[in-house]
């Protein structure tokens, strides 16, 4: 297996466990990739689990309301990019 394909593999795996992290695909209502950090706007902020984002390689979690900032480092935008085509 390639480098790419390796890292794309990586990056689908990641996304799928944010995604988890934030109370699954259903509970997403949108999600943008902005440098660092992943902004989100959830159904329900209760079913946020801040430990298993940072499980998923988060740096940190951002809570305002049903607006969540996932900070994820430079892969934001891709991760962004992967769970949107989920959606």
């Amino acid at each position: 297996m390639n480098a790419v394909r390796i890292r794309e593999k990586h990056m689908a795996s990641k996304a799928e466990k944010i995604v988890a992290g934030l109370g699954g695909i259903d509970n997403i209502e949108e999600i943008e990739g902005c440098i660092t950090r992943l902004r989100v706007e959830v159904g329900d902020a209760s079913v946020v689990d801040d430990a298993a984002l940072k499980a998923a390689g988060a740096h940190g979690v951002v809570k305002m309301g049903t607006a969540i900032q996932v900070v994820i480092g430079t892969d934001a935008d891709p991760i962004a990019a992967d769970i949107e085509d989920m959606m």
